[in-house]
């Protein structure tokens, strides 16, 4: 009777993930909160569909000595090209102490704009999935560490457009130039 038994475990333990047959085995990582995430992006939506600014209202904003136009692609893609002064912090550099250098208060207002805000998909604005668009991350992740005063561009725009002001990198100039 015993060893049909024990077979029977045998056979079930097997057929169970790894996973689920030992939580205890593999903890979740305390430096990692998924869920915490979630709820971050659930609490910002509302907010963010209120801080999407057009073009004009974004270009005004810029023009004011106090407000920073924040650029989180790669250091890379940046020196290709970007707005007229906007100040470069990738996304994955963001620390507390690297956005309270770049940034200052946690009130300076701050503009935010990304590869998918721009028409010419082309480097150093590619563009990417829309799901994935770097504004999202970037705006979730500055109201995360604080900064609330957060506006989005929500227009799509030439870089060539004089209005929008770009500053091309050598490579964007030696590429026009070919």
């Amino acid at each position: 009777m015993l060893r049909p038994l024990a077979a029977l475990l045998l056979i079930a333990a097997a057929a169970t993930p790894l996973a689920a047959a030992t939580p205890a085995a593999r903890p979740d990582n305390p430096l990692v909160d998924y869920a915490g995430f979630q709820r971050l992006a659930r609490e910002v939506q509302p907010y963010r569909a209120q801080r999407l600014v057009d073009f004009q209202t974004f270009s005004a904003m810029a023009a004011r000595p106090d407000v920073l136009v924040l650029d989180a692609r790669s250091e890379a893609a940046f020196r290709e090209g970007h707005i007229a002064g906007a100040v470069n912090l990738p996304l994955p550099d963001f620390t507390a102490e690297s956005l309270r250098r770049v940034i200052g208060r946690a009130d300076r207002p701050i503009l935010i704009y990304c590869n998918n805000n721009f028409s010419n998909n082309v480097a150093p604005v590619a563009t990417k999935l829309v799901q994935l668009a770097l504004n999202i991350q970037t705006f979730i992740n500055l109201v995360g560490y604080g900064y609330r005063d957060v506006h989005e561009l929500r227009a799509v725009v030439d870089f060539n457009d004089p209005a929008v002001r770009w500053v091309r990198g050598p490579r964007q100039i030696l590429a026009r130039a070919e």
